[in-house]
């Protein structure tokens, strides 16, 4: 036997008492530790968010009824004005004029059929003598109708004159705030074809929002299978958030939803309703509604993290009874908060991995694993200090040796 084999032989038990024994998990690798959550269904408020833009509870176009000439204008821009303020006038005087002549032609007509009646009353009793003929009663008597009927028209022409002539006043037809005038003075104004200026009424205001098709799809689903619940009367709540990342103060309420479908947008116009006596809201703002009432009931909710996704979906590895892992594919719904619905896959009491995930991913389903509370108390009842019991009793010792040596008091 050569030096070298010799050497060799004699390495090989050395090597084999150095090596480690193996795992008996597998691998070589001690359990994964894992945080987990228990599954625990509660009541969950839903929160809808969505684009939305404010809009006047009432806005009016102010247009001229009459055509005539702009001659004042009597509020200035931006104001806030009463119902029946006078807001412009127009020149008057034709108007007058025409009140006059109707007035004249009704006075006429009057005339005519005061005629007519005394006609009538001379001519019965001399029919019923036999004195005239029955034609021209009938000719005095159809007379006097067609001037009644001339008087009616007349009072309606003086009618229209003198509505004509109240028009001219220009007035707000709502309380609000008026925008600029659209026409200055001066200029001819050609009826009701010709926008004066607009009064918009911003106490309460509304804040229009679309609600996507397919959001709107899957809430009714939920409603009707029981996974979610709003109001009785179906009136959300709402809260606003302004452009500058603000919270209006106020509170508001969805009062409107429109059964059709804008084709462009794909959505379905809804509308909430605000108080906004300081005038802090502005009509054609644009914000951010967000929509509070509806509850998920006995809703499982998981953290972002703990929810994996494939190919095939969504899921989650889970800690079995028996301390291993295990995937579960889930059915998620709705984000909420910063969390995922679970609409099934989980039954409550069970325990989710949200914390070691990545390390799973690494093994095969069913190794087992280690959570992190059982880790943290194990390696907390590390042992005890050296000499832990004996170094107390060896410490006794040495204290009463050093009374024994210490000198004997003088008698």
């Amino acid at each position: 036997m050569t030096l070298r084999t010799a050497t060799l032989l004699a390495l090989v038990p050395l090597a084999a008492s150095c090596s480690p024994p193996a795992d008996q998990h597998g691998g070589g690798f001690p359990p994964p530790v894992v945080s987990v959550v228990t599954v625990e269904p509660k009541d969950v408020p839903v929160t809808y968010e969505y684009v939305a833009q404010t809009a006047g509870f009432r806005e009016v176009e102010v247009r001229a009824r009459v055509t005539g000439i702009l001659l004042r204008r009597n509020y200035r821009e931006g104001d806030t004005v009463k119902k029946g303020e006078s807001l412009f006038t127009i020149d008057p005087a034709p108007f007058q004029t025409a009140l006059a002549r109707a007035e004249g032609d009704l006075a006429v007509s009057e005339a005519k059929l005061a005629q007519a009646k005394r006609e009538v009353a001379r001519l019965r009793p001399v029919l019923e003598a036999k004195a005239v003929s029955q034609k021209e009663m009938d000719d005095a008597a159809s007379a006097e109708q067609v001037a009644d009927a001339e008087v009616k028209s007349a009072r309606a022409r003086v009618n229209e004159a003198r509505l004509n002539l109240d028009w001219t006043r220009v007035e707000a037809p709502i309380a609000g705030t008026t925008s600029r005038a659209a026409v200055s003075e001066g200029s001819l104004v050609s009826g009701p074809n010709v926008l004066l200026t607009s009064v918009t009424q911003t106490d309460p205001m509304y804040v229009i929002f679309g609600v996507p098709d397919r959001e709107h799809i899957a809430l009714r689903r939920d409603v009707e299978a029981g996974r979610l619940k709003v109001p009785a009367d179906g009136r959300l709540k709402a809260t606003l958030k302004l452009a500058d990342g603000s919270t209006y103060p106020r509170e508001g309420v969805v009062n409107f939803r429109d059964v059709r479908v804008n084709t462009q947008t794909g959505t379905s116009e809804s509308r909430a309703e605000f108080p906004n006596p300081g005038g802090t809201l502005r009509a054609g703002e644009f914000s951010r509604i967000l929509l509070h009432g509806a509850i998920r009931p006995a809703a499982i909710v998981l953290p972002q993290r703990a929810v994996m996704e494939s190919p095939k979906g969504k899921y989650v590895y889970i800690v079995t009874a028996d301390g291993k892992s295990e995937i579960r594919p889930l059915e998620v719904g709705d984000w909420t908060g910063d969390g995922w619905v679970i609409n099934g896959g989980l039954k409550p009491g069970e325990r989710v991995v949200v914390d070691g995930t990545a390390k799973l991913s690494l093994m095969p389903p069913g190794v087992p694993v280690k959570l992190a509370d059982d880790a943290a108390a194990a390696a907390g009842k590390g042992p005890a200090d050296k000499g832990g019991p004996a170094k107390g009793a060896a410490d006794k010792k040495a204290s009463a040796d050093q009374k024994s040596q210490a000198p004997a008091a003088k008698k």
